[in-house]
């Protein structure tokens, strides 16, 4: 009970640490490849995420260099980018979190 009390007198925008308190979130990265013969419904998504912008205040992507422009950023959920390409090839993500006291 004294924790909340400490959490919400500090909260997240204060820019305050509160001792003993460490916040968990698990962040996904990845790819998704799908075959487009069969249109998708707009309505048709199975999962919604978490909204991580309490937390995460942007996120840098770095694509391949051939993309006409490879340095993307993403300020708003869902923080991510949507591109088709038939290759694969590695992207660099760096998260910006609210705190300032967390390093990129």
């Amino acid at each position: 009970d004294n924790l909340f009390k400490r959490m919400a007198e500090f909260g997240l925008d204060s820019g305050r640490r509160v001792k003993g308190v460490t916040i968990i979130k698990p962040i996904v990265y990845g790819n998704v490849a799908q075959y487009f013969g069969k249109k998708i419904e707009e309505d048709g998504h199975t999962h919604q995420n978490e909204d991580i912008s309490a937390y995460v205040k942007k996120i840098h992507f770095k694509l391949h260099e051939s993309y006409g422009s490879p340095f993307r950023v993403v300020t708003k959920p869902p923080y991510e980018i949507i591109e088709t390409r038939w290759d694969e090839f590695e992207i660099i993500i760096k998260i910006f979190f609210i705190d300032p006291n967390e390093r990129p």
